[in-house]
């Protein structure tokens, strides 16, 4: 067996079985009847002995103590020993999948039953995607599954996608290289899953809530990944605009605050544009912040990751919680500057607004440089927290509808839109009063 099953990165390799000439690079199967072992059989080349000896020498590499049987353990170290990171979860999937009778372990019949069962699911997928049936996938047909499954994926990153899954750079995906690639993968094989897992395996996470990828110096500029970013922030700071100036107002008031009087004051001081005030630098400040947080992420990523030396795949959740959050506070206090005058500009009273260069020259003459910084303490007081409040209930969250909602799917991008609110409204909850502290 050739190539790894569901690698974490290319050309990693399962123990290796003396491979057979192949007569040609598609192996049409011209067997009749419904979908069975004998059409992998088939397709793969192999007999019923051969098939068992590949199986056999798959548990046998993850079983290396010999025991009979695999527990988590074994199956998280055999993952590691393929180079899969343990962040995608895959070991305690593939387990609960393969442990049939819930008994703690999975003995080699329990594995082979999974290897049955993954392999016709795959084969069937297969067929369903060579529409031509000639025994290989051909980069148009994946493309055309990919759009019917309303997945849209451009020239560049379809060649990426084959690419990693032929092996043998031929530019065509047989069964056994479509088996290799998803054959550890123990969610559903539909063609949804199966993209969002080349996304995981190809992409490098920063923080689940974005993802660049990892040979994007070779292939798209950075750039690019800015400028969608900072336009999609644009669009949700514009949209969200009056919320934000009604909470600035609100949180500045002394006495009790309601929320109908602060609409109206500002209906009355500046119509319709007064819900706007200050979002133009809001918007601004959007781009450098999500560069400066996603360099930072990386940077101290890596450095965990040093630190914890064979693990350094997995810096673990502790480990994103650090980077996440010291990141956040690197952005916070490079923008913060803008981030005070938005609020003065936001909060100023006694007739019409002053101008942003005006009002930014003021407290600079009047109030001195370390003006600019007034409030960063309770703000990075709370970067910490949010941040860890958020990605830990986002992770919970998407977990469980994983597994009790979605049936091991892979959730969709309105299950990860609830996941995101729900742990950003939580996290932004608990954060609340440092954020009243600093705004006044």
């Amino acid at each position: 067996m050739s190539g790894a099953a569901g690698q974490g990165v290319e050309h990693v390799s399962l123990p290796k079985m003396e491979a057979k000439p192949k007569p040609g690079c598609c192996n049409p199967v011209k067997k009749s009847g419904p979908i069975s072992m004998d059409h992998v059989l088939l397709a793969l080349r192999e007999t019923k002995e051969e098939r068992e000896l590949r199986i056999r020498s798959l548990f046998d590499f993850f079983d290396a103590a010999n025991a009979g049987f695999l527990d988590y353990a074994q199956i998280e170290k055999g993952l590691s020993a393929l180079q899969i990171p343990a962040e995608y979860k895959y070991a305690n999937d593939l387990f609960k999948v393969c442990d049939a009778n819930r008994d703690g372990r999975v003995d080699y019949q329990e594995f082979k039953r999974y290897m049955d069962d993954k392999e016709l699911e795959l084969y069937r997928i297969f067929q369903a995607i060579d529409v031509e049936h000639n025994g290989c996938i051909l980069p148009e047909e994946l493309w055309d599954a990919l759009v019917k499954a309303g997945i849209q994926i451009d020239d560049e990153e379809l060649a990426r996608f084959v690419e990693h899954v032929d092996k043998d750079n031929n530019g065509i995906i047989t069964f056994e290289e479509w088996r290799d690639f998803l054959l550890l993968y123990p969610h559903e094989a539909t063609i949804e899953n199966i993209y969002h897992h080349w996304e995981r395996v190809c992409l490098v996470d920063i923080g689940e809530h974005a993802v660049i990828p990892e040979g994007i110096s070779k292939h798209v500029k950075r750039s690019k990944y800015f400028i969608a970013g900072g336009i999609a922030g644009a669009a949700s700071r514009t949209a969200t605009a009056p919320l934000d100036r009604l909470k600035v107002v609100l949180q500045v008031q002394t006495t009790r605050a309601s929320i109908l009087p602060a609409i109206k004051k500002i209906w009355k001081e500046d119509g319709l544009l007064g819900f706007f005030r200050g979002n133009g630098l809001n918007v601004v400040k959007v781009a450098p912040e999500s560069a400066i947080k996603f360099y930072a992420y990386e940077m101290l990523k890596n450095v965990l990751g040093d630190s914890m030396g064979d693990d350094k795949g997995d810096i673990g959740a502790s480990g994103r919680l650090i980077a996440g959050g010291v990141a956040g506070a690197v952005a916070q206090s490079a923008i913060y500057p803008m981030d005070l005058v938005k609020t003065r500009l936001q909060t100023y009273e006694g007739g019409k607004a002053p101008k942003l260069g005006k009002l930014t020259k003021d407290i600079w003459v009047q109030e001195g440089p370390r003006a600019f910084y007034k409030g960063l303490v309770p703000s990075l007081l709370g970067i910490i927290p949010y941040a860890g409040i958020d990605l830990a209930v986002y992770e919970t969250l998407k977990d469980f509808s994983r597994t009790y909602i979605l049936q091991d799917s892979e959730p969709g991008p309105l299950v990860q839109l609830g996941c995101g609110t729900i742990s950003g409204g939580l996290g932004a909850t608990c954060v609340y009063p440092l954020q009243v502290i600093r705004t006044r």
